[in-house]
């Protein structure tokens, strides 16, 4: 026997085990902190985590969208700054949310815009404050990095929906009421259309692998989400339930992102898988290489997990408000995602 080679086997075996961690291993408790639900005339702080706001009424629109919703609204003291592409330098980005947490008089902290950035803040959060002053946190896309950071950190649950500068109608406002200030129990199933078409033509929803999960739901943005693999601000992923979007990505590198969280061993520890919209994901060259939907089955059918795509949330007008951190019931059979009234204190 070549014990050189043996002993460098089983060294690497066991840093193979160190990184990627069994499926049957147990995931830590992490218990869940639900943030107070919004009231009529409780204040809310609109803040730029990350790219920034080149034209101001951009954030009147989004004031006055929550002003209308009956909240108070104020803006971070560095919501208007620019630093480059970005809302202002990291520390001051990072410094009002740590402000918006610290403040008793915020209830709620919503998000401008995305686009880039929040990664480069958690170092500066200071989850002691963030754990001692849960609040209701919305926004998506780039704003992944801080819903997933903020529950891996304080068990915080926060909100994946609209950012303060999307679109606000009924639709939204709706799932404000329900789900923010309401505290009911709510379900995710993409919308019918209004016609006469005698089945949906658009907006649908496919299964990959049917049954139901329960679990704790964690994501987002599928590039944002991959990009913390390896850092400390992404959460334990076993048992989890999973929920993916993207927007303008070549389908090559969403091949990418998921073969990224394959390697790290941390898909395979999923309970199941829910894949909103990739809007913009088109092939560029036409169909002669994988389609979004091969590169997907690819991925997730050997799971063996319920999953299923085409979900109503992501870069889409109609958005969900999906709980971070809070527990849900994915049936894949049926395409929806029940949340549990317990999201919210």
């Amino acid at each position: 026997m070549d014990r050189r080679g043996f002993f460098k086997a089983s060294a690497a075996g066991l840093l193979a085990s160190q990184l990627i961690p069994s499926v049957s291993q147990a995931a830590p408790a992490r218990a869940s902190v639900r943030p107070k639900a919004l009231k009529p005339g409780d204040k809310i702080r609109l803040v730029a985590p990350a790219k920034a706001i080149f034209d101001p009424m951009e954030l009147d629109i989004a004031k006055e969208s929550f002003e209308a919703m009956g909240l108070k609204v104020e803006a971070g003291q560095h919501a208007l700054d620019r630093h480059g592409y970005l809302a202002g330098q990291d520390k001051d980005r990072a410094a009002d949310i740590n402000d918006a947490f610290a403040d008793k008089s915020v209830s709620g902290i919503v998000a401008v815009r995305g686009g880039w950035g929040c990664n480069r803040l958690l170092p500066y959060l200071d989850f002691a404050t963030i754990a001692e002053n849960p609040k209701v946190v919305l926004g998506y896309s780039d704003i992944t990095a801080l819903l997933n950071s903020f529950y891996q950190h304080t068990g915080l649950v926060s909100f994946h929906g609209p950012v303060g500068m999307s679109y606000w109608g009924q639709f939204q406002a709706q799932q404000v009421q329900k789900l923010l200030f309401e505290a009911q129990a709510s379900q995710m199933q993409n919308l019918a259309e209004a016609n006469d078409a005698l089945t949906m033509r658009s907006n649908r929803a496919r299964t990959i692998t049917g049954g139901k999960a329960t679990g704790v739901l964690v994501g987002g943005n599928l590039t944002v989400f991959c990009s913390l693999v390896g850092t400390p601000y992404l959460p334990d992923m076993r048992g989890k339930i999973l929920m993916l979007e993207d927007v303008g990505e070549a389908i090559y590198r969403i091949d990418r992102y998921f073969s990224t969280l394959q390697l790290s061993g941390m898909l395979e520890q999923v309970a199941g898988v829910v894949f909103g919209h990739c809007t913009e994901c088109e092939p560029q060259k036409g169909y002669g290489g994988f389609t979004l939907m091969e590169v997907m089955e690819h991925y997730l059918k050997p799971l063996g997990v319920p999953c299923y795509v085409g979900a109503q949330f992501g870069h889409i007008k109609d958005n969900h408000i999906l709980p971070v951190g809070g527990e849900v019931t994915l049936d894949a059979d049926a395409c929806t995602l029940d949340m549990k009234a317990s999201v919210i204190g």
